[in-house]
């Protein structure tokens, strides 16, 4: 029975876990092309300020419609794996806290707000561990900062020579390993897992704002859309700072200020003033709340296929 119950939990872990990756696959196509432009605005430092119109015509005139696209494909493969390892250990988190309030006889077996935010902590820290190289190769694609970089360079720029053909995920991988090292695929990983406690609120939200939903009614793909939205809205706005340096690190070079978190975080206070930190912020949290509500919406839809064609699988033996 308890070896039953077991292979039940993990399937249910694991239809959670791909939910999830399907629906970061869905989302993060739709929205791609905002965090192109908050990834640019957060690591573009020199350039002058301008509206989310004129960079989108800037990127378009110098790439094309596709330089909104710059380094989809390491997205794409970054929130599949991100996502599946998050929900994973979120809902084995979650089952371990409901198996334990079941023991205790406790009233109810949903979790409190702290077990969702440790739940969330645990899940948020392995995934920084496991997918961090991954966002480092995507933020370097996303701001096209190689050796021979022309974000210096005034925006005004109206070179006619043809640009260089934009390097895939992999050479991008290759070329950071042989010159700066492995170090620099866990640059960031500091403010990566300070910024854990955006899912933790984020989730803690959401989980929060569905439990009083469904005393009244049955939660749907809908609900789950705004949910998702108002949660991520919160947490990317307070957590928004660290967002940035986290950006700034992961394209660091080896030969330039190698600086820590703290260190980061000054340099663009002293370099920009505070509004430095906040560069980027409507294209991001736009992406990041339309993302997340998409997110959600589609993993609850998916998790739910799932369970209906479990539960017609032991009908056809």
């Amino acid at each position: 029975m308890a070896q039953n119950t077991s292979a039940a939990q993990h399937g249910d872990n694991i239809a959670h876990a791909l939910a999830g990756a399907g629906g970061g696959l869905l989302s993060m196509t739709l929205t791609y092309p905002l965090i192109t432009l908050s990834t640019r605005a957060q690591v573009e430092s020199k350039r002058a300020q301008s509206s989310a119109y004129d960079a989108v015509r800037r990127i378009v005139q110098r790439e094309g419609v596709t330089g909104l696209y710059s380094g989809l494909d390491s997205a794409l493969f970054g929130i599949s794996l991100t996502n599946f390892v998050y929900y994973y250990w979120y809902e084995w988190t979650r089952a371990f806290f409901e198996r334990a309030a079941i023991r205790s006889s406790r009233a109810s077996k949903k979790l409190t707000t702290i077990e969702s935010m440790i739940a969330g902590a645990i899940a948020g820290s392995a995934t920084v561990l496991i997918t961090n190289p991954i966002w480092v190769v995507n933020t370097r694609m996303t701001a096209r900062q190689s050796d021979s970089s022309s974000s210096d360079l005034p925006i005004t720029s109206t070179t006619s020579e043809k640009p260089a053909r934009k390097p895939s995920s992999f050479a991008t991988l290759i070329r950071l390993l042989k010159f700066e090292g492995l170090s620099a695929l866990f640059a960031g990983v500091l403010p990566a897992l300070v910024l854990v406690i955006n899912p933790i609120l984020q989730y803690t939200i959401f989980e929060q704002l569905k439990d009083v939903l469904e005393k009244w009614r049955r939660v749907t793909p809908r609900d789950a859309f705004f949910l998702g939205a108002i949660g991520k809205l919160l947490a990317t706005s307070i957590t928004y700072p660290y967002i940035t340096v986290k950006s700034r690190m992961h394209v660091a070079r080896r030969e330039g200020p190698h600086d820590g978190m703290m260190q980061s975080l000054k340099r663009v206070v002293r370099d920009e003033g505070w509004g430095g930190l906040c560069k980027g912020f409507l294209p991001k949290v736009t992406q990041s709340v339309i993302t997340a509500a998409f997110l959600f919406a589609f993993k609850d839809a998916l998790y739910e296929m799932s369970v209906q064609a479990r539960r017609k699988i032991p009908a056809k033996l």
